[in-house]
């Protein structure tokens, strides 16, 4: 299964989607993931890939993650992962 793939599945648990219903232009908010989701997303992202995410909840538009649509995450987990 593809990083895209694996972050789709995440991200509509999350949502109480089906994984076609994720889309690269798709943001959290559309998705209709609040703040403590985004946590519990990035969470499970860490877990399934085994990095670490630089990423503050308490001011995620600080953090050097990305997550203003589904293409960003898809790239910053792609360069941590390719970092391990």
């Amino acid at each position: 299964m593809s990083i895209q793939s694996k972050v789709f599945s995440i991200l509509a648990e999350q949502a109480f989607l089906e994984p076609f219903d994720v889309t690269l232009e798709s943001t959290l908010d559309e998705l209709g993931i609040d703040s403590m989701g985004v946590v519990e997303c990035i969470f499970a992202i860490e877990e399934e890939f085994d990095i670490t995410i630089p990423f503050n909840a308490n001011e995620p538009q600080r953090s050097d993650f990305d997550i203003s649509n589904v293409a960003s995450m898809i790239s910053g987990i792609e360069a941590l992962v390719s970092k391990n």
